[in-house]
């Protein structure tokens, strides 16, 4: 008699088999109209777990992917967990220099090409140095059919040293996604999440942002993102839910959405609330089905936050980063109007601490500093770089995110901003995103950007970008006055440019180098 596989308490692999066991019939997915029961879905996904491990791929083999959002996405992730395989999404927004660096860096065993994309796959790997096998994504792909699989020197070696094959149980400590960071401040990393941070995120989720097997939840992020996995679908689908999955975001499009599906949930950043309030269709537009929403990414502005309260939709803001898995800071609906711009407290099983950034002392009670996050959500290091490869030594010591928060009497955190992000002006710390929020609630701003530029007499002094209101008159002048009046004189920018949108990455964070850079192209130019 052969003996049962036992994987990890922990794995994700375990999901969908339980629940085609408890809820065969009940619809998992439903991409743009084409529906799978949990049934299938785990078929697919134990078909194609088992088809790739007799192709020759062996726990941790990475397969990356170039596709939108989809059916197939998901079977091939839980394919992934229940083989020890590793997903490496790449994000179809970039350019093939950029795909490039990252699949030389991922290593991957496979690649999967979703047929909108095979032309910027084509363009990536003529960059790449070795051969990396191509396959289709889906049922006529390579769940018809998995190529050998390949990879650099290392990892054929790597291949050559796992032993157990298709009989090795998957671990909870075992990579499950590769997510490269959004590079906001630098070269984008890869940051490996095992299964065990995935569970211990969901489960966290749960406790807060509660989903339950009678939602249907808009999935609206970009599945290259964590936010696109651990913040709602995964939970979802662990709890028996339906995820109505889109692949690019279209505001009147998801208002229909959300009354045709009857919608009860979903997720996106600030940008995406404000697209759809702004939308001729959203006054009359049916929400009554939408009873929760969450918001990431950044702060929801005040006004942004009451428009959607009267339309009797409730809103969890929060705080997190991929290192996290993402989620660290939640601030519940009932907290939102009395808390503005804070990012909560922490989630269940998350442990969080301000350090001072110049001395790394602990700050105790009311006081400001880096944030500092353990627990088991915290990510296993970045891939193939020894020096961070410390997930132990992290959940002990703490991750640094690099972020300065405030913690107010109470014990909620409000972050400030990117530590490299403030600038000094005439001896003085300026936060960005603190002048960014008093611009936004300015009638005439619809989205505000604040960088640090170079000044003979202060050293650096504030600039502005800003994205204005059709319709609505303002100057820089105005701008200028209105900043007076709510913040220090050294805070106020000194410089104001219209511009016609922000430069932003995936998760909707400013790309602040991207407009410093422009600051010191137009600077050369004059």
């Amino acid at each position: 008699m052969t003996t049962p596989r036992r994987d990890g308490l922990h794995t994700l692999g375990r999901w969908t088999t339980d629940r085609a066991t408890s809820t065969p019939e009940r619809v998992a997915i439903d991409d743009r109209g084409v529906v799978l029961t949990y049934a299938r879905l785990d078929q697919r996904a134990e078909d194609l777990a088992e088809r790739l491990l007799a192709a020759g791929y062996t726990a941790g083999d990475r397969l990356a992917t170039l596709t939108g959002n989809s059916a197939d996405h998901v079977v091939l992730f839980f394919a992934c967990a229940k083989a020890g395989l590793v997903l490496v999404p790449l994000s179809w927004r970039l350019s093939p220099r950029e795909l490039a660096g990252q699949v030389e860096e991922a290593d991957p065993a496979l690649l999967l090409v979703e047929e909108e994309f095979t032309a910027l796959a084509r363009a990536t790997l003529d960059l790449v140095v070795g051969t990396v096998p191509v396959a289709a994504m889906g049922t006529q792909g390579v769940e018809q059919h998995a190529p050998a699989p390949g990879g650099s020197e290392r990892a054929r070696g790597e291949r050559r040293t796992t032993t157990g094959g298709a009989a090795r149980p998957v671990g909870d400590d075992d990579p499950l996604l590769i997510i490269f960071t959004s590079g906001t401040s630098g070269q984008a990393r890869g940051a490996v999440l095992t299964h065990a941070n995935c569970f211990w995120t969901n489960l966290s989720l749960s406790r807060t942002a509660e989903i339950t097997s009678r939602d249907v939840v808009l999935a609206l992020m970009p599945q290259f993102h964590v936010g696109g996995w651990n913040v709602q679908p995964l939970l979802a689908w662990w709890m028996g839910a339906t995820v109505v999955l889109e692949r690019t975001f279209d505001a009147g499009r998801v208002l229909h959405l959300i009354a045709e599906r009857q919608i009860t949930t979903t997720m996106g950043v600030p940008a995406t609330y404000l697209m759809l309030a702004e939308h001729p269709d959203f006054a009359d537009a049916d929400l009554t089905s939408l009873r929760h929403a969450i918001v990431g990414g950044a702060p929801m502005p005040e006004p942004l936050l009451r428009t959607w309260h009267r339309r009797g939709v409730a809103l969890t803001q929060g705080y997190g980063l991929t290192e996290a898995a993402p989620n660290v800071l939640c601030l519940p609906p009932e907290e939102a109007t009395r808390r503005v711009g804070m990012a909560g407290t922490p989630y269940p099983h998350v442990e969080v601490e301000l350090v001072d950034p110049a001395t790394g002392a602990l700050v105790e009670g009311p006081g400001t500093g880096e944030l500092v996050v353990r627990g088991p959500n915290v990510f296993a290091g970045y891939f193939r770089e020894p020096e961070h490869e410390r997930a132990e030594q992290e959940r002990r010591r703490g991750l640094h995110t690099g972020d300065l928060a405030t913690r107010d009497a109470d014990g909620y955190y409000r972050i400030v901003d990117r530590i490299k992000d403030i600038f000094i002006t005439g001896g003085e710390s300026v936060a960005p995103a603190e002048v960014e929020q008093v611009l936004l609630a300015h009638a005439a701003v619809a989205d505000a950007a604040v960088v640090g530029v170079p000044d003979e007499r202060w050293g650096e002094v504030c600039a502005a970008y800003v994205v204005l209101r059709p319709g609505v008159a303002t100057d820089e002048q105005d701008l200028r006055e209105h900043c007076a009046n709510e913040l220090a004189a050294f805070k106020v920018p000194r410089h104001v440019a219209v511009v016609a949108e922000i430069p932003r990455s995936s998760s909707s964070k400013i790309m602040r180098r991207a407009l410093a850079d422009r600051w010191r192209e137009q600077e050369v130019r004059a």
